[in-house]
């Protein structure tokens, strides 16, 4: 079987762009990794996860286009995830020295391919969802340019594991954590699955740009993570007139070692459902997921947080030992067919 043609952006004059594969992970990751610098002065790039994106499960979402140079040095790589129905993720990353006139040619074919998702799915319009180092102000003119706005900032913070923290407080009378319910083969009880999936959904609905992902897109996605485990997710259980009720729930994965060779853990989600709030779920997840982490070994704990969450949350995380390491942005466009 031959393989598809597909369409290519109209890169400058001594540029050529192609569709990356396997051979191209490590070029991919250099450059991120000279973004990355440039950006905000340190790099942590996940090869499983460029590697996933490129030709793995997670390249079943996204189409990409990676440009070199008449040299062969490989300068930008740009992807168009269809993340969720309405919701296109546009990612264009270059070394630093490229011009705008090669990103105006990238963001153009990220466009044109979110239009073509978008009718494939049958829709009007769909937000494309885009992003930046808050102090790059080089993708920022890049995104103002191509149409995009600022929406929000975010706080990737991280969290060190020491051994102190074998003496966590139990959670509060009424609430229970516990992973998610897994079959003799290791996959999921599929009840709990659609249960984190709920609660999460139920959690985030009065939050920044929430929006209904199905539960297909939602475990999916979540799936593509090459640091994706299923003992990562967890429910919180609290008691209620009507009995135990899922009250919150977290999705974490692990990430790569640092520089110690110690691997850590992320948290990607966790949600307080509305009906649960006050009684300490949040903070009963939390230490749940540092308790697991300082039993598996890992060193720290991340995970991002809205600057100005309407919960609060990054004053919880920062209670808690949490510390923001760098500021990220969302940067949005609605576009229609």
């Amino acid at each position: 079987m031959s393989e598809p043609i597909l369409p290519m952006p109209d890169v400058p004059s001594g540029f050529v762009a192609s569709v990356p594969d396997t051979p191209d992970v490590s070029d991919i990751i250099d450059v991120l990794a000279a973004h990355q610098l440039a950006a905000q002065g340190s790099s942590s790039v996940d090869p499983g996860m460029v590697a996933s994106n490129v030709a793995g499960v997670g390249s079943w979402t996204r189409r990409q286009t990676l440009v070199r140079d008449d040299n062969g040095l490989a300068i930008a790589w740009a992807v168009v995830h269809d993340r969720a129905a309405g919701r296109t993720v546009v990612e264009i990353t270059a070394r630093p020295g490229a011009s705008d006139e090669l990103a105006a040619a990238l963001f153009a074919w990220a466009t044109d391919e979110a239009r073509t998702m978008m009718r494939v799915r049958g829709l009007t319009v769909t937000q494309l969802d885009s992003g930046a180092y808050a102090g790059d102000a080089r993708q920022q003119r890049w995104l103002t340019a191509a149409g995009f706005g600022l929406a929000r900032t975010w706080l990737e913070m991280k969290r060190p594991v020491t051994p102190g923290d074998a003496d966590l407080p139990a959670p509060r009378e009424g609430v229970t954590v516990r992973r998610i319910g897994l079959h003799d083969d290791g996959t999921p009880v599929a009840a709990d699955l659609q249960a984190v999936h709920l609660v999460l959904e139920e959690s985030f609905a009065d939050h920044f740009n929430s929006y209904r992902e199905s539960f297909p897109e939602f475990v999916q996605r979540l799936r593509e993570d090459p640091g994706h485990r299923w003992n990562h997710w967890w429910l919180a259980e609290v008691e209620s007139d009507d009995g135990l009720l899922p009250g919150g729930a977290v999705v974490g994965t692990v990430l790569p070692p640092d520089a110690s060779g110690a691997p850590g853990s992320y948290i990607d989600y966790i949600g307080v459902h509305r009906r649960s709030r006050g009684r300490g779920v949040a903070k009963a997840l939390l230490r749940t997921v540092i308790g697991d982490a300082l039993a598996t070994g890992s060193n720290r704990v991340g995970l991002e947080v809205d600057a100005d969450s309407p919960t609060g949350a990054d004053g919880l995380y920062t209670s808690m030992g949490w510390v923001t390491s760098y500021k990220t942005q969302s940067w949005h466009r609605d576009l229609e067919a």
